[in-house]
């Protein structure tokens, strides 16, 4: 099969939603500055408005995946856009704390459908020996999103009512998205699912341009032979347990570790350590997430040449050894000029060891180690998982700190890290280079063996 470039640019469409995800994740950092200006909000109000969006979240990954095996992948991708531009739109219009709360809540449900039906479409048009880039383009647009939300705020910081802006912002990656996702094709392997070999046909050779589409065909057909329609039965047969305890397993790993009380906190944390002014909290911040970025452009040029296993291992260890040492740096009270200096360094390594594994590598080993029948329903349970995780993590966060200290706390996030290495090394399979076929038979031969 030749790899045409459309493959490329399909996949980069689709990774908007990623940088959606981000930028939306991102930009109430900043903005719940000004949104304090605007209106009184107690810290509890404060704190739904942050958290709003990760119920949403939840909301989105339970009751869409489903529909996204019954509708199609580039359906829902559609919808999930038009939510997107409403809930932007919504949230800079916004008229109290309530309807900000509400709105927000929109873009979360926008959020948990684009966090697994992205990767999912992407998984399923992407070559295998260029699946594990591909795919993490997603989380690399995650990361873009979350930078250009933090560079918006500064943009607006100065404006009057300038948080209304950077909700605002969100209404043009919609628009990209949805554009864009009309004018390219379903997945192969869900048309297929749906006896829709013609169109799967078309759809090869739109993807892939020059390709034996017969053969294709036949090879995505043998995978489905022993597959029943979609189901929570299907889900929780024996052999496809210790998958579904995988997909868990790496989403509480991503969140308990503690990676989004960097995202939405990292201000409080740098003003913690020592930082006075607001201006240079957020300053701090930026530089985190360009690391963000660079370092997950590093891991999609590593993800199909060394494998997910041995990135899982190097990022665990450098968040480990970063956590350790950023709570050493709390405990023992250093000056505040070292602490300053401490916590930077550490938070820059944490997020960089975290950007080359567990940010691109959790999603990617989702989209791939589920039969296609059900992949969907699967992915919607992992990524209710991670939304789960994720809010219990950031409503808990400022109250862990009050209650155990600041050292304790990012010393209980390197012990998570500590049992997830052990969770990587025994549970999770190595996907690299592996069809998805391939990785499904993995899974039904295991289930036969003594």
């Amino acid at each position: 099969m030749q790899h045409s470039s459309s493959v490329r640019l399909i996949s980069a469409i689709a990774a908007v939603g990623g940088l959606l995800f981000g930028y939306d994740t991102g930009v109430i950092s900043g903005a719940l500055l000004f949104i304090k200006e605007t209106w009184t909000l107690t810290a509890f109000e404060q704190g739904w408005i942050v958290s709003s969006v990760l119920v949403g979240a939840i909301l989105g990954a339970v009751l869409s995946g489903n529909l996204t095996d019954r509708l199609g992948r580039k359906k829902i991708i559609v919808i999930t856009a038009l939510a997107f531009f409403v809930g932007s739109l919504a949230t800079a219009l916004a008229r109290s704390p309530l309807e900000l709360m509400i709105y927000r809540g929109l873009i979360g449900f926008a959020i948990g459908i684009a966090s697994y039906t992205v990767p999912l479409y992407i998984s399923e048009i992407a070559p295998d020996d260029k699946r594990g880039a591909l795919v993490s383009l997603n989380q690399l647009a995650i990361t873009v999103g979350i930078v250009l939300s933090y560079l918006i705020d500064g943009v607006f910081a100065k404006v009057e009512h300038g948080w209304r802006y950077m909700m605002g912002v969100g209404v043009v990656p919609a628009l990209l998205l949805a554009a864009g996702m009309l004018l390219v094709p379903e997945t192969p392997r869900w048309l297929i699912s749906r006896g829709h070999a013609e169109k799967a046909k078309e759809a090869l050779r739109r993807i892939y341009g020059d390709c034996d589409e017969a053969a294709e065909v036949s090879k995505i057909r043998g995978s489905m032979l022993h597959e029943e329609q979609g189901s929570f039965r299907e889900l929780a047969a024996k052999w496809m347990r210790p998958a579904l305890i995988v997909g868990i397993g790496l989403m509480f790993i991503q969140q308990a570790t503690g990676i989004n009380t960097i995202i939405y906190y990292a201000p409080t944390i740098f003003q913690l350590a020592g930082f006075e002014s607001e201006v240079s909290a957020i300053s701090a911040t930026v530089g985190i997430g360009v690391i963000n970025v660079l370092m997950t452009i590093v891991s999609i040029r590593l993800l199909d040449k060394l494998g997910r296993k041995p990135l899982l291992y190097i990022g665990l260890c450098g968040m480990i050894a970063s956590l350790a040492v950023l709570g050493e740096a709390f405990y023992s009270g250093s000056a505040g000029g070292a602490l300053k200096v401490v916590s930077v360094l550490s938070l820059i390594v944490y997020v960089a060891a975290f950007a080359v594994s567990l940010g691109p590598i959790c999603w990617l080993v989702i989209s791939e180690i589920y039969p296609t029948q059900i992949r969907g329903l699967a992915m919607s349970v992992a990524t209710v998982a991670n939304w789960g995780f994720n809010l219990v993590v950031a409503l808990t966060f400022l109250p862990l700190v009050e209650f155990l200290g600041t050292a304790y706390t990012f010393w209980g996030f390197a012990v998570v890290g500590v049992w997830a290495l052990w969770f990587c090394k025994a549970k999770v399979p190595e996907t690299k280079g592996k069809s998805l076929e391939e990785i499904e038979n993995n899974w039904r031969r295991m289930s036969t063996e003594p």
